[in-house]
């Protein structure tokens, strides 16, 4: 399976003095350096029409073209996976992830993830970058995420990703009370020693978290998150920083919190409860082709709700008792 392809990009003068293949990595992010730099040496990749060699230095205002047959990047093996699809059409896939679904394949996971469900619905996934999808949810988090079905799809969801102008707003449940809303604008990285986590890292990627309070309960509160960056567990990071961990997260929760005078079902509720609370709860984006906003919104699961539930009768039953 494989589909032609034609792009260009002009080089921008704030790349100017870079090399051919580094600035192509930048201008077409979408495609593995690997394979950028096979349609250089292969002329498939020209510079205002020439072939020239991936480590030759570029001035500015060059422009560069792709013209190649986009072939399938990895081998894919398809699993027929029921995927909850919320929006379709020829260019974008809208899926409500439910909790305990990998996204894409890895160590220990190399089927039953979403990208594994993906190429088996269409041949056409398997020859986009990543199948088509350009952003993740962690493994135990549900909810919304978008994934192109056609590389213009891609290269235009890609840039509103990068430039911020994608609107990704999820639910938690966090431990203690919280008194307000806030930002948490820090930058996240890798732990220094702990290599499976992530940190508050002075040297890390800039990032930004927006939270407002929905509702507060005995030693728990539910909030609404906004991000700014999409970080590797930016929201389950950023809550720890401020001390406010999600409940049930398992490697980033801490020690349960349970509030004065817990009932055995409340206190039984909590500790079964083994996954971070937290759900993509909207959505919202440009369109691709016609660049109108589409927004979609879906329910919290059945889990989360069950949960906030026995929050809210043990709230009832004791009244407020916050710090």
């Amino acid at each position: 399976m494989s589909q032609n392809i034609s792009l260009e990009q002009q080089v921008e003068d704030s790349l100017a003095g870079k090399r051919l293949d580094q600035i192509a990595a930048t201008l077409f992010s979408q495609f593995s350096r690997s394979r950028l730099k096979g349609w250089i040496q292969s002329g498939e990749l020209l510079v205002d029409g020439k072939v020239r060699k991936p480590k030759e230095k570029l001035v500015g205002g060059e422009l560069l073209t792709i013209s190649a047959e986009l072939e399938v990047e990895e081998s894919w093996e398809p699993n027929d996976i029921e995927l909850d699809i919320v929006y379709e059409d020829e260019d974008l896939l809208v899926i409500n992830k439910p909790a305990g679904m990998v996204v894409h394949p890895g160590a220990g996971h190399q089927q039953g993830t979403v990208l594994n469900g993906l190429v088996y619905r269409s041949d056409a996934q398997a020859t986009l970058p990543r199948a088509g999808i350009v952003h993740r949810l962690d493994k135990e988090t549900s909810g919304l995420m978008v994934v192109a079905k056609n590389l213009e799809a891609h290269t235009s969801l890609v840039g509103q990703l990068q430039d911020k102008s994608v609107h990704r707003e999820y639910e938690a449940i966090v431990i203690g009370e919280m008194t307000g809303g806030g930002m948490v604008d820090q930058p996240i990285a890798r732990h220094p020693t702990q290599r499976t986590r992530m940190a508050v890292v002075h040297s890390g990627k800039p990032a930004v978290t927006h939270y407002r309070i929905i509702e507060r309960y005995r030693s728990h509160t539910r909030l609404s998150v906004r991000l700014e960056t999409g970080r590797t567990h930016q929201i389950r990071v950023h809550m720890t920083h401020v001390q406010h961990p999600l409940l049930g997260d398992p490697v980033y929760g801490g020690r349960l919190k349970l509030p004065k005078g817990a009932t055995p079902e409340l206190i039984d509720e909590l500790r079964a409860f083994r996954r971070q609370a937290l759900h993509a709860k909207k959505l919202g984006l440009q369109h691709p082709r016609t660049d109108e906003y589409c927004e979609w919104e879906v329910p919290l699961p059945a889990d989360m709700l069950h949960l906030l539930d026995v929050l809210s009768d043990d709230l009832k039953k004791n009244g407020p008792n916050y710090d």
